[in-house]
């Protein structure tokens, strides 16, 4: 049995579906991310698991114990907003102090447990200082101290970092990550940064129109998306449009090249449409390794991203991306040029609606 449950979760609006068939077992201790576009129903979970909207069907427990109708002051829950949701006339001890107040706790025990969690978030310093005189990081920072000080046995994230600029967002997610794991406090972390997800979680749900469209790693998510939805969301990759030319031989073609992949064409017959879909960082214009096929096209777009190179070549009117790492004595290709892009049929995924 999983430490948080959720089982058939529904929630309707009268007569709008928001979260449809959700189901999702998180073991004790273990950062789970929900991940997916706006309004695709990650927040809406996440708020039912809070106690601020109930489930229109389904059943959610912490620990067996089942949690539908409690308020959500009777749940033992901790919430970090994106928005801070700091009391402006109360100093960042006082704020991460609050919750302790409101559950009975001893002056004592309160100014305790108040000096532990702004020692863990690095904020000891500032303990005096009211929410104006800190920077965004610093009191999202205090914000997770007071989720955190009245010892939750689930922590919620909602965006906590979509306020911060890029830089501090990168710092204070792997901050969050190493406090979670020391605490090893069970979480669920809503993004619909995809970077931030991968990053950080043990596990991720992308979520789609109301569903779980896939439930795994990072690696798993990143590596083998089970549909198009979750191929297209998660990274940058090509979808390429094939025909199929054996079925048994699990063979296709792609700009007038047969190419074998990996996975098994089930039902598909030839002649038949496919989709795959090819990473970027898996083309390259060396046929080193193992990249035992190659598609020729002409250059529409080269992006220079810094560390990499990001190359857009079309082939029979499709386009395809690959990446080649940013080497100065190396000239990328040029706009215009024809060029082969070398790959591994291992790299082809097929991705299903």
């Amino acid at each position: 049995m999983a430490f948080l449950e959720l089982t058939n979760i529904q929630k309707t609006y009268g007569a709008i579906p928001v979260v449809k068939d959700f189901n999702l077992g998180i073991e004790k201790g273990e950062f789970v991310s929900f991940l997916g576009p706006s309004g695709c129903g990650k927040t809406t979970t996440l708020r039912m698991v809070a106690g601020f909207e109930t489930p229109t069907q389904g059943d959610i427990k912490i620990n067996g114990v089942r949690q539908n109708e409690l308020k959500t002051n009777q749940r033992n829950i901790g919430m970090v907003f994106q928005a801070y949701a700091l009391f402006p006339n109360m100093t960042a001890s006082e704020n991460v102090a609050f919750g302790l107040k409101v559950k009975g706790r001893s002056k004592e025990e309160s100014a305790k447990v108040v000096g532990e969690m702004m020692e863990l978030v690095g904020l000891s310093h500032l303990a005096d200082r009211y929410p104006f005189q800190l920077s965004g990081g610093q009191q999202q920072r205090v914000a997770l101290a007071r989720a955190l000080a009245i010892k939750p046995q689930v922590l919620l994230l909602d965006e906590p970092l979509s306020a911060l600029d890029a830089k501090i967002r990168v710092s204070l997610r792997e901050e969050i990550r190493a406090i979670q794991q020391q605490l090893g406090i069970t979480t669920i972390f809503v993004t619909h940064d995809q970077e931030e997800a991968l990053s950080i979680s043990d596990r991720i749900v992308v979520m789609h129109q109301g569903h779980a469209d896939q439930i795994g790693t990072p690696f798993e998510i990143y590596n083998k998306p089970r549909t198009k939805f979750v191929a297209t969301f998660v990274g940058t990759l090509s979808i390429i449009e094939a025909t199929v030319a054996d079925p048994s031989a699990n063979t296709v073609v792609i700009g007038g090249r047969t190419i074998t992949i990996p996975e098994s064409l089930g039902s598909a017959k030839a002649g038949d449409k496919i989709s795959l879909a090819l990473r970027p960082e898996a083309l390259s214009l060396s046929v080193a390794g193992n990249r035992e096929f190659s598609l020729t096209g002409k250059v529409a777009s080269v992006s220079f991203l810094g560390s990499v190179i990001r190359t857009k070549l079309i082939v029979d009117d499709q386009p395809l991306s690959f990446d080649v790492f940013n080497d100065p004595a190396v000239k990328p290709p040029v706009v215009g040029d024809t060029i082969e892009a070398h790959f591994s049929g291992a790299d082809l995924l097929i991705v299903r609606d």
